[in-house]
């Protein structure tokens, strides 16, 4: 094993202000026998795993909560199959395939708004800014309202309201090439109509359908079943390899096409790639769970934010380039999870639904974030 500098392009932020005696080492490189060799992000790696281990915890710990507690021990005892009777239905039954929905709900929307974020190369592109989540809800509304469709309508309407929003959206923002800032800006407007579309729907709808559209546009894991976790763990398996492969390529678009270009990344392909699978995680997650809010936001910020190194260049420093694909990724599990955590612990159980939570930590962080990219010159 060697120790080696994180890599940096000619020129950037850390090549000209930190010195080679003095720069932190961040990554390590592990080499394999046949020249094969793995680079490592070591904070990275740490932060990944106090991520996993609070979503876990905080699993163990939402398993344990409702009107029937259980102690964390005895969670741990019935998921090795050790429970009592009446413990192995609840835990396994009723309380675990929410936890996972939970956890793969909150990954998917971690990953698919570290995707979006990378691929326009600003903050504020995520599904609750585009209009994606507004087009997933729209399409569920529309089971609902016009055909009072069953629970599986509604899951396949999402989903399905979710893809014609993302093909819309990329089509509109498509002018040789998808440009960051006009796909933010379309996504707004998409947004905005999108919105407009599902107030109506809600008008026209029947007082049950009214009341069934709005609990379920709030975005909650309450009744969920295995019947959402097996199609998640699908599309998880299926999207995060791809998603990975295309990592490098995904990291030179942060630089800009040209500079991408120049570098041998197929920019359209890896762009039409990545926002197409961006758009499935997304979908899916909130055909899952509901539009729950601002997770997908908040995730790859506060991922990014744990895994720089805390050093600066000499002219007042910039971040290290490149999306933190499984840091968002654990980063999305561990905020939703924690948060229906919380939710029931501060309100009961099933009396507050995990949308509401993240809504109102997610509209807080987004006001930090615009008033910090304001101050930095870029809005």
């Amino acid at each position: 094993m060697t120790t080696t500098r994180n890599p940096t392009t000619t020129g950037g932020p850390e090549s000209a202000g930190t010195p080679a005696s003095t720069a932190p080492r961040t990554t390590r490189a592990l080499r394999g026998p046949g020249g094969l060799s793995l680079r490592l992000d070591v904070r990275a790696c740490g932060v990944v795993a106090v991520l996993l281990a609070v979503a876990l915890t905080a699993g163990v710990m939402l398993i344990g909560t409702g009107d029937f507690p259980i102690p964390a021990s005895d969670v741990l005892r019935t998921l090795v199959g050790r429970g009592e009777g009446g413990q192995e239905f609840i835990v396994r039954e009723l309380r675990l395939p929410r936890v996972l929905v939970g956890l793969l709900v909150g990954a998917c929307l971690g990953l698919g708004g570290a995707l979006f974020q990378a691929v326009s190369r600003n903050p504020l592109g995520s599904p609750d800014v585009l209009g994606l989540s507004q087009g997933a809800a729209a399409g569920a509304l529309t089971v609902i309202v016009l055909f009072s469709g069953s629970a599986g309508a509604v899951t396949l309407g999402a989903l399905a309201g979710g893809l014609v929003t993302g093909l819309a959206l990329y089509l509109l923002a498509w002018k040789q090439g998808v440009h960051g800032y006009r796909l933010v800006l379309v996504g707004i407007g998409v947004s905005a109509v999108v919105t407009a579309v599902n107030g109506y729907l809600i008008t026209k709808a029947d007082f049950v359908d009214a009341a069934r559209a709005v609990v379920w546009m709030t975005g909650s894991l309450n009744g969920r079943d295995w019947t959402q976790v097996w199609p998640l763990l699908a599309l998880c398996a299926v999207l995060l390899p791809l998603v990975l492969a295309n990592a490098r390529g995904l990291r030179m678009l942060e630089m800009g096409d040209d500079v991408a270009g120049a570098l041998g990344v197929r920019v359209g392909r890896v762009r039409l790639l990545l926002t197409a699978s961006a758009v499935l995680l997304t979908s899916a997650a909130t055909a899952a769970a509901g539009p729950v809010a601002f997770v997908a936001l908040t995730a790859p910020q506060l991922a990014r934010r744990l895994t720089l190194p805390r050093f600066l260049n000499g002219a007042g420093g910039a971040p290290l380039p490149g999306p933190k694909l499984v840091p968002s990724l654990c980063m999305g599990a561990a905020l939703l999870v924690t948060a229906d955590w919380a939710s029931q612990r501060a309100f009961g159980a099933d009396q507050l639904p995990v949308g509401v939570v993240t809504g109102v930590l997610g509209g807080v962080h987004l006001l930090w974030l615009l008033v910090t990219e304001r101050r930095a010159g870029r809005l």
